[in-house]
């Protein structure tokens, strides 16, 4: 695959560097998830639900990985030898701990020169502030502008600031890979989840940037959009996403209200001028219709309409049918369903190439590529190392 005899040394832990080490994993990479020795990774045990006793948390992060237990105060020497034979080492120590296990990129650069270190941070590299999703959501502005008007803020129902940070150590890893194959140089990458978080904010962050605009919660309204929201049918919500001028003409003779032929709703600026006024005349039309009446109706039109599927439908209505989970083999849990990555590669996934791993699983085989004799290794068992 695309990352055939690449290495990655996995020191991360919990979700950010572990999801983004499973996507690495996904391409192809070796990944050797490195674990404390007795309990590992500590999303191991947040659950439930378990499998074969697993936590489904740890799993979700940790697919196509090997994992090898090891004390890397303690076991610097195997440590050592394993950023000496890998491509990639990624972490997400604060500089403290860096320099206290001689992980800082400049000591790392000398075992290995052409070695790419990846550290994923909570708020940048000369930090020494932990970065916890939930914090970050409140900092970087997002719980602000999410939830409604008069509601208290809300946080995303993922860990969403991990799950971006992941996919931006990811493409960062990815161009440092090229610029090495080209230019032979290594490379040190700092990715935070509040940088991560604050970009991702996009058009609402460019409202304030050029129109010094503070965004507030708006509830499932769309700052720029009329109407872009959730409404109430007869039975059930649903959302409408009117995304331009020629679907309001539509929505209009579809919903057959005259005053929303009005000239001071015909454009989307002027509709969000009046935002209050066309919402409560659309909403005391939606409520007269069955949900599912609508979005018929919608659909034939194309205009995006659609219920507010829970997690199970949603996975067995699109995942499943679109190929997105995969059944595969578990040592301790038997067979389990797991999320491929969601990428086609000329038309088709990529296949989940290792179930997430039992803690320690690839000790004994990691250390006997590394030159450990059966003596060694049982004497660093003796010891706790690994």
């Amino acid at each position: 695959m695309f990352l055939n005899n690449i290495r990655v040394l996995d020191l991360s832990r919990v979700l950010a560097g572990p999801l983004a080490a499973s996507i690495l994993a996904d391409l192809g990479a070796e990944v050797i998830k490195v674990e404390r020795p007795g309990s590992g990774d500590e999303t191991r045990g947040w659950g439930p639900p378990f499998a074969g006793g697993e936590a489904a948390y740890f799993m979700s992060a940790n697919r196509g990985k090997k994992s090898i237990t090891l004390d890397i105060l303690r076991g610097k020497n195997v440590l050592h030898k394993l950023i000496e034979k890998s491509d990639i080492l990624l972490h997400n120590f604060l500089p403290d701990s860096q320099k206290k296990l001689g992980l800082t990129y400049e000591e790392v650069k000398k075992i290995n020169p052409s070695i790419i270190w990846a550290s994923i941070s909570g708020f940048g590299p000369d930090s020494s502030r932990p970065g916890y999703d939930i914090i970050i959501q409140a900092l970087s502005g997002l719980m602000s502008i999410t939830g409604e008007p008069e509601g208290e803020p809300m946080k995303v129902g993922v860990a969403i600031t991990d799950v971006l940070t992941a996919y931006t150590a990811v493409y960062t890893i990815l161009a440092a890979l090229l610029r090495r194959e080209r230019e032979g140089t290594g490379c040190r990458i700092d990715v935070s989840l509040m940088d991560t978080t604050l970009f991702s904010l996009v058009n609402i962050a460019y409202n304030y940037l050029i129109g010094g605009i503070i965004p507030e919660r708006m509830g499932n309204q769309h700052p720029n959009i009329v109407p872009y929201q959730l409404f109430k049918a007869k039975d059930d919500y649903l959302i409408i996403g009117v995304g331009n001028d020629t679907q309001w003409k539509k929505f209009v003779e579809l919903l057959g209200r005259e005053e929303l032929r009005d000239t001071k709703f015909s454009t989307n600026k002027k509709r969000l001028e009046h935002r209050s006024e066309v919402v409560a005349i659309i909403q005391d039309e939606i409520k007269k219709r069955n949900a599912a009446c609508w979005i018929k109706k919608l659909e034939e039109l194309k205009i995006p309409a659609s219920r507010v599927l829970n997690v199970a439908e949603a996975t067995e209505n699109f995942g499943n049918p679109g190929g997105l989970i995969e059944k595969i083999s578990h040592p301790a849990a038997g067979n389990i369903r797991v999320m491929r990555n969601p990428a086609l590669f000329d038309g088709k996934r990529l296949n989940v190439k290792k179930h997430p791993p039992l803690l320690g699983e690839n000790t004994l085989e990691i250390l006997k590529s590394l030159g450990y004799k059966r003596d060694e290794i049982e004497k660093m068992k003796l010891e706790g190392i690994i």
